[in-house]
């Protein structure tokens, strides 16, 4: 009988989506992480792109501060591991290399600059990196959160204490378009 029991509770199992559940977390936990590095490279490229723009534009220091505030956000916020403060670190330093690329607009020799040409397709390739990442996280974050929904996988979801995963929002200005960039 004891046997039985065991098989029938085996049996019973095999259908509750344990394994499943994990796998599908930890899909969600390795595309946060891309998240997470790709807005870390972004913040380390800014301090060389400002340090090219102040060779030319050394009378902008608010501008230069501003970006220096937000970079420093975003480091913040990717060590917290919170989604919604990476978004909004993310649109603030958006915003703050936004003013910083503007200033390159009234320095042509700046625009010029093989430095500054480098740092900002790296930056560009960057955006596209976080962009990819972002879509990445929130497709697996759809594809745990379907499932966790489902029966009988919510009532083991429930006993393990898995909830759904919150998605990666674009945030503000973020929303609306991506920062453009013109020489």
């Amino acid at each position: 009988m004891r046997s039985l029991t065991f098989w029938l509770l085996a049996l019973s199992l095999t259908g509750c989506g344990y394994n499943r559940i994990q796998t599908l977390d930890e899909q969600v936990n390795g595309y946060k992480g891309q998240i997470e590095v790709q807005l870390q490279r972004r913040g380390d490229l800014v301090p060389n792109l400002v340090e090219t723009v102040k060779g030319y534009a050394k009378h902008e220091d608010s501008v230069f501060t501003k970006v220096a505030e937000a970079r420093a956000k975003l480091g913040g916020a990717v060590q917290s591991g919170s989604l919604s403060q990476m978004a909004e670190a993310n649109q603030g330093l958006t915003g703050a290399l936004g003013r910083l690329i503007a200033i390159s607009e009234a320095y042509p020799q700046l625009r010029a600059n093989e430095n500054f040409k480098s740092l900002q397709d790296q930056l560009e390739g960057t955006e596209n990196r976080i962009a990819t990442a972002r879509s990445d996280y929130n497709g697996a974050v759809e594809t745990y959160n379907s499932y966790i929904r489902q029966f009988p996988q919510v009532l083991t979801a429930k006993a393990i204490g898995k909830q759904p995963r919150e998605y990666f929002e674009v945030t503000g200005a973020d929303k609306r378009e991506a920062p453009a960039v013109k020489f």
